[in-house]
């Protein structure tokens, strides 16, 4: 990634000293005005951007990283901001965190502002929308950004990604729902469109193939609500559905509430399994059983992957995958064992 444009570079553009350029950016009326516009016109061309941050952190030890977040409503991508923010506190760095909550103009605002403050780095699991206009400013402002949890520039040479091996969870979720003795395994939560749901679905989908299976998929949002709602689905389109694998625990929880209120013994009647297990599956009664990731590691993780970055200018691999592993719990391993 090449070096973020200076003040000097500016000035070396505009034919005009230092102190020219920061008087146009202070918006000094010293400044001529036709000299202002070609300071202004030389920063433009450049890709350069003013650091308001920049008296008040020059000097300073303490290094300023931007975290972006699709939605910090949801658990899992709590633990994992709390997890990063403590890790590079340790190593003198502060965070701003931001939660785009699945918007992606909103996003873009957040990436410019972190941009215009003048962040060392920016860590972003982004929310869905075009990638470009998050980043290319970026990479014309030559800030370290890595992508985790979700992939959606595919410029891994600039924007490196790191996330979890979301086929191999659902593929060990899957074959124990088939060696459980389930036959109608319906795949619930997340949208089609979506490379997190592919991903997701990818291991559930090989398995049932090995098994001689064939789908049932059900899709929607991945939340509490859209579970809960699920429920309905499969018992009037459904009935014959003995198993379910939840896009994430939020749908997984929702579910088995909606599954309760109609009387339907979870991991008798019917086997559930989740994804992410989020510290509320193991609470949940009966207690779901659930793909685990390891989202803390994996935040500590990444905050070392960013500080080698940013301190030695090793940059990450393109992509890493962390590895997951299946907890089984009362919801898929039969009430009472």
């Amino acid at each position: 990634m090449k070096r973020r444009p200076t003040i000097t570079d500016v000035a070396a553009r505009a034919g005009v000293s230092k102190s020219t350029v920061s008087l146009v950016l202070q918006g000094s009326p010293l400044v001529r005005s036709e000299t202002a516009k070609t300071v202004r016109a030389a920063m433009r061309e450049m890709g350069y951007v003013y650091n308001r941050a920049a008296a008040t952190l020059r000097g300073s030890s303490v290094g300023l990283v931007g975290l972006v977040i699709n939605d910090l409503r949801n658990p899992f991508f709590t633990e994992f901001a709390v997890s990063f923010q403590m890790a590079m506190a340790a190593a003198g760095y502060a965070t701003v965190i931001s939660n785009a909550d699945e918007d992606a103009e909103l996003q873009e605002k957040l990436v410019a502002s972190m941009i215009e403050h003048g962040v060392d780095a920016v860590v972003i699991s982004p929310a869905y929308g075009d990638p470009s206009s998050v980043f290319d400013p970026l990479a014309r402002a030559g800030i370290p950004t890595l992508q985790v949890l979700r992939r959606m520039d595919p410029r891994t040479e600039l924007f490196p990604f790191a996330s979890f091996d979301y086929a191999a969870g659902s593929a060990e979720a899957t074959r124990h729902l088939i060696a459980s003795g389930a036959r109608r395994i319906a795949f619930v939560g997340g949208l089609d469109e979506r490379s997190i749901t592919r991903e997701r679905m990818e291991g559930y989908l090989a398995a049932l193939e090995e098994a001689g299976l064939s789908p049932l998929r059900v899709e929607g949002p991945t939340s509490r609500a859209f579970g809960r709602s699920a429920v309905a689905r499969l018992k009037d389109d459904h009935p014959e559905c003995d198993a379910v694998f939840c896009f994430n625990d939020l749908v997984a929880l929702g579910l088995i509430a909606g599954l309760q209120r109609d009387g339907v013994a979870v991991g008798r009647d019917i086997r559930v399994v989740g994804f992410d297990d989020i510290e509320e599956a193991a609470l949940a009664w009966p207690d779901l059983s659930s793909v685990a990731c390891d989202i803390a590691g994996f935040a500590r993780d990444t905050a070392g992957a960013l500080r080698d970055w940013l301190d030695t200018g090793t940059r990450p691999p393109a992509e890493r995958r962390a590895p997951v592993g299946l907890v089984v719990r009362a919801s898929s391993g039969g009430l009472g064992q």
